[in-house]
This record gives C-alpha cells, sequence and structure tokens, in this order.
C-alpha cells in the first residue's frame, strides 16, 4: 500500500510543477499579445521560479527516498538544468531583456512542460500498476 501513496504523492507534485510552467506560460503570453507590461509579467514569474525548482528537486528526492529509481534517474537532467540555470544566475526573467528572450523562454518553458507530462504519464501508469499488483 506505501507504494500506492507514493506515486500519488509524486502525481500531485507533478501537477503542482505543471500549474506552475502553465502559470509562467500563460505570463509570457500575455507579454507576447501585450495584455501585460514586462514589470508585471518578469515579477510573476520570477515569484515562481523558486518553488518550481524547489518542487524538481523535491520530486527528483523523492523518488530517491521511495526506491523509484528509473524515475529518479529521469528528473535528473531537468534538476541538473535547473541547477545549472541558477548557478550561472540565468534562472531569473530579466524585465529589460525579456522581449529580446520571450521567444527562447517560452521554448524553454514548453520544453519543461513536455517533459512533466511525459513523467505525468509514467507515474499514472506505474500507479496503476502498482494497484493492480497490490490487488493480485
Amino acid at each position: 500500500m506505501w507504494d500506492l501513496y507514493a506515486w500519488l504523492g509524486s502525481f500531485f507534485i507533478i501537477i503542482a510543477l505543471l500549474v506552475i510552467i502553465v502559470f509562467q506560460l500563460m505570463c509570457l503570453a500575455d507579454l507576447e499579445f501585450d495584455y501585460i507590461n514586462p514589470y508585471d509579467s518578469s515579477s510573476r514569474i520570477n515569484r515562481v521560479v523558486m518553488p518550481e525548482f524547489i518542487g524538481q528537486g523535491a520530486l527528483c528526492f523523492f523518488y530517491l527516498v521511495t526506491g523509484h529509481w528509473f524515475m529518479s534517474l529521469l528528473c535528473v537532467p531537468y534538476l541538473y538544468h535547473n541547477v545549472q540555470l541558477y548557478m550561472r544566475r540565468q534562472h531569473l526573467v530579466d524585465v529589460t531583456e525579456i522581449y529580446n528572450m520571450l521567444k527562447w523562454e517560452k521554448k524553454q518553458r514548453l520544453f519543461k512542460l513536455a517533459y512533466l507530462i511525459l513523467l505525468l504519464f509514467l507515474s499514472i501508469f506505474w500507479m496503476i500498476m502498482g494497484a493492480l499488483n497490490e490487488h493480485d
């Protein structure tokens, strides 16, 4: 039963990360269509960057602690990318450069979104497999 709860916990962490990424994409889309000014857009995005990084680190650590090695290894590239951005101090969106970097920022977040959707599907698959194995 513990394995099912572990998969359920990872499911909720991934959903939270997906919400954060979609929020960032919405802010960038609003900026692109000129519904919001650059200062508000960058401050909204920068406010949720650290929770995203912490959530991804917690997800990778959670998989490691619960013994799901394959999923933990799948989380490592995303975590490595986040750590590299943080170490180079490129994790925050600059207000003055947001228009120049808009396409890159959107592409980066779309890649993260696709990566998280893949993790979500794998997590759901393993959660269902775990529930079926416990039922037998």
